[in-house]
This record gives structure tokens, C-alpha cells and sequence, in this order.
């Protein structure tokens, strides 16, 4: 079975609305992200009617990028409440996608409040034991700056990681029970993505469509059923990169890395 570690059901659904059949046709487990009311419920709504074969996990978090918006500020604290609300009500699977994005100046203004919103996550995964999904973009020396709480945590799913191989490694090192999640970057030539993705333990990754979001060239959106080609050119990467041994094919990647998305989400 593909798993997808990373998509988001609610948008996908006004690009393709018939996408929800589609993955359960296919097989494809999914984590599922939401960022507010509306898009969990209806999160929520296709997790009950999905099948064994095709099961939805949900994540819920606030996004680091929301603090950018000031008009959003009663969205956040709307959201934090409702994170703890699910997660005593035992209503997801994971805290997030939540962590730092630094991309550039307006987003670095906001560090402070992202700080202060991680620790919130953190706090929540630790009290309900749940696994912390991150998004973090040009700022993994803030990740290491958390480690000695982190390492308490679960697990922890970087979503479409775009750090180094080198920060991997280190990252479990320290005791840090991590997974790295690839997408559509490797297929777009994103060099550190797929320089990553051939050189990590094949136990330790993942891979995700970010649905609708991250399309492929030519695309307007992304859909469920590009983890097949994020499939076949990961395991044409790890064969050239010559890391596995006996050498891996897509259906053995889609194997094991289903094996991963289960422990990664304690399923």
C-alpha cells in the first residue's frame, strides 16, 4: 500500500472532487493536514468513511506561517484551542504541521510568536503523546535548538524536508525518533531533496504529495496519485546513489516506506 505522509483532503477537494475515491480505489493511506475548523471537519468526515485499505489520518496544527497575517490572529488562537480540544478528545493522530518558516524577512518577524507557538505543540504532544508533524523552512538551527524536549516526543515527521542529510543524521544522533518526508522537490531537481533522499536510512523515510500544493511541472495542482512517480524517482536515486542493498525497487520502497508511515503515526 502507498502511504502519503502529507496532503491536505479539504483543498484537494475543490481542485478534484472525486479525489477521495480516487485514493481509496488506490490504496493510498494518507495524513491527513488541517489548519482550522472547516477543513478538519471535513478531514474528519472522510477519515470515517474510508476503508482499512485506504485509511485517513488526521493532523491537526497552526500553520508558522499564519502569524505573518495579523487579520489571522483570532484564526491562531482559535486554532490552539481547538488543537487541545482535539487532542484531549483523543480526535487526531498528530500535532501540526507546525515548527518555523524563515523564508525571508516578513516570515523572520514573526520568530517570536513562532517560538512561542511551537512550544504550544510541543507542550501538546507530550501531555496526549502524540506525534509532531513540522514544516520548517530555512530555519533547522531552530530545530536543534528544541532537541532535548523533542527527543520526548513520539515521533517526529518533517514534512517535505529540504534540510541536509548531515542535520538528519545528527538529529537521530541525539535521540531524536525522526522521519523525513520527500514530495514533488524531487521530481522539480530540488539538489539537497534529492541528494537526502538517496542517502538516508531507508527506515527513516517517507514521502507525500502535499496535495494540492507542490505540483509537478505542467500541472496546476497535485494530486494523490503522484506518490507513485515521488516513488519511482526516489528508488531510481537510491539505485544510482548504490545505498541499498539488495538494490531497491519502487515496490519495495512503497513497502517499506509503509512500514515507516506506521510507525511514524503509531497506526
Amino acid at each position: 500500500m502507498a502511504s502519503d505522509a502529507h496532503a491536505h483532503p479539504f483543498d484537494i477537494s475543490r481542485c478534484v472532487p472525486n479525489a477521495e475515491d480516487e485514493r481509496r480505489l488506490c490504496g493510498i493511506a494518507c495524513a491527513a493536514s488541517a489548519w482550522g475548523r472547516e477543513d478538519f471537519s471535513y478531514n474528519e468526515q472522510c477519515a470515517l468513511q474510508t476503508c482499512p485499505d485506504a485509511p485517513m489520518l488526521l493532523t491537526f496544527g497552526v500553520h508558522p506561517q499564519m502569524p505573518l497575517a495579523q487579520k489571522k490572529n483570532v484564526q491562531m488562537r482559535d486554532s490552539l484551542d481547538l488543537l487541545s480540544a482535539l487532542a484531549s478528545q483523543k480526535r487526531i493522530d498528530a500535532a501540526g504541521e507546525c515548527g518555523f518558516d524563515l523564508y525571508n524577512t516578513a516570515y523572520r518577524e514573526t520568530e517570536t510568536i513562532q517560538n512561542e507557538l511551537f512550544l504550544k505543540h510541543i507542550e501538546t504532544a507530550l501531555k496526549y503523546d502524540l506525534p509532531l508533524v513540522l514544516h520548517v523552512r530555512r530555519a533547522m538551527h531552530k530545530i536543534f535548538e528544541y532537541t532535548g524536549m523533542l527527543k520526548k516526543i513520539k515521533s517526529l515527521v518533517f514534512h517535505s524536508y529540504s534540510g541536509t542529510a548531515g542535520e538528519a543524521q545528527s538529529l537521530l544522533k541525539r535521540g531524536v525518533n525522526a522521519y523525513f518526508s520527500f514530495g514533488n522537490a524531487l521530481l522539480l531537481e530540488h539538489k539537497r531533496a534529492r541528494e537526502c533522499c538517496a542517502a538516508l536510512d531507508i527506515h527513516r523515510i517517507l514521502f507525500e504529495t502535499d496535495a494540492p500544493y507542490q505540483a509537478r511541472r505542467g500541472f496546476e495542482f497535485s494530486t494523490y496519485r503522484d506518490i507513485y512517480a515521488i516513488l519511482n524517482e526516489a528508488a531510481q536515486l537510491r539505485r544510482q546513489a548504490g545505498i541499498d542493498t539488495p538494490v531497491c525497487t519502487p515496490d519495495d520502497l512503497e513497502q517499506q516506506t509503509d512500514i515507516n508511515f506506521k510507525e511514524a503515526f503509531s497506526v
